[in-house]
């Protein structure tokens, strides 16, 4: 059963164009997967597996406390798996087509207010770490995009004199997002000032770097993000996409199109955007609540 996963795994690679992380998040799936069949199920062939396999699978992982969104996503993952067997010619059916997905209960993006945006971004830039530090954080707001993106932007995706950043996304798709006045002063104060100090004699065109003059890790960039959030006296709990959430959000609250929104964050589909409305919508509630003298 091992081969064809790694086949698949060289499928999704080469012709799915999928990041090295969504790459793995599918191989933890399938390798849970291959572990129940072949312990809860003495299966060794994909050719007996059967709907109820499935079925038990899912069950299983129900009983285990998994919430509904990540029995869905691991569904997707056996039928896309599936699939790619039927297309190899290793299965003739697909035991999990006929599987009804379970409906996620999607949780609301956590965002920061405006006012915590500001404390996040006034932070004192006074040597290299620093001013490094802001002009990621400003390029983050600015652009909405997925921490991955950014540190893999190299200086040929800077196009600061026309405002705005390329990057590439899931699938490798490529897109261009505008970049803001203040997000372009401080990238242009880092890679004048900042960057040189890092990487040295290197030739790397990796825009954000660490101390080793090295591409920056989304670990690197995560430690950076809480330590200034704790400097700034944010005590939110943050994720590596905060920033990103509250670009979105900041935007529709102020009016702008979902659609150009959807096209800045580079979603496929507009429903993924859609969710900040719910947060817009959220939000004001919030507000109602709090300053409604009959709320």
């Amino acid at each position: 059963m091992q081969y064809p996963i790694e086949e698949f795994f060289h499928f999704l690679r080469i012709e799915r164009g999928l990041s090295t992380n969504t790459i793995q998040a599918y191989k933890r799936d399938l390798l849970l997967y291959v572990e129940y069949l072949k312990e809860h199920r003495s299966i060794t062939q994909w050719e007996d597996v059967g709907r109820q396999d499935v079925m038990h699978f899912l069950y299983m992982l129900n009983d285990k406390g998994k919430s509904s969104a990540t029995i869905a996503r691991m569904l997707s993952t056996l039928r896309l798996y599936h699939q790619f067997l039927i297309r190899e010619y290793q299965l003739k059916e697909d035991p999990s087509l006929h599987i009804e997905t379970p409906k996620a209960n999607r949780k609301l993006p956590k965002v920061l207010s405006p006012k915590d945006i500001d404390k996040l971004l006034t932070i004192p830039a006074t040597d290299k770490y620093t001013i490094r530090n802001k002009a990621m954080l400003e390029t983050l707001y600015a652009t909405g995009l997925r921490v991955t993106e950014l540190i893999s932007l190299t200086m040929n995706d800077l196009h600061l004199t026309m405002g705005f950043v390329r990057c590439f996304g899931k699938g490798s798709k490529e897109r261009i997002v505008p970049l803001g006045d203040i997000a372009k002063d401080s990238l242009e104060t880092y890679i004048g000032q900042a960057r040189l100090q890092f990487v040295k004699q290197k030739s790397t065109e990796t825009v954000f770097v660490n101390h080793h003059g090295n591409p920056l890790s989304r670990q690197g960039f995560w430690k950076i993000i809480k330590d200034v959030a704790k400097t700034a006296g944010i005590e939110k709990e943050l994720s590596p996409h905060t920033l990103r959430h509250s670009f979105a959000t900041h935007l529709l609250e102020n009016g702008a199109d979902l659609r150009a929104v959807q096209e800045m964050l580079g979603h496929a589909d507009i429903s993924t955007t859609q969710i900040y409305t719910h947060v817009s919508k959220s939000r004001l509630k919030d507000i109602y609540k709090s300053h409604h003298p009959r709320a």
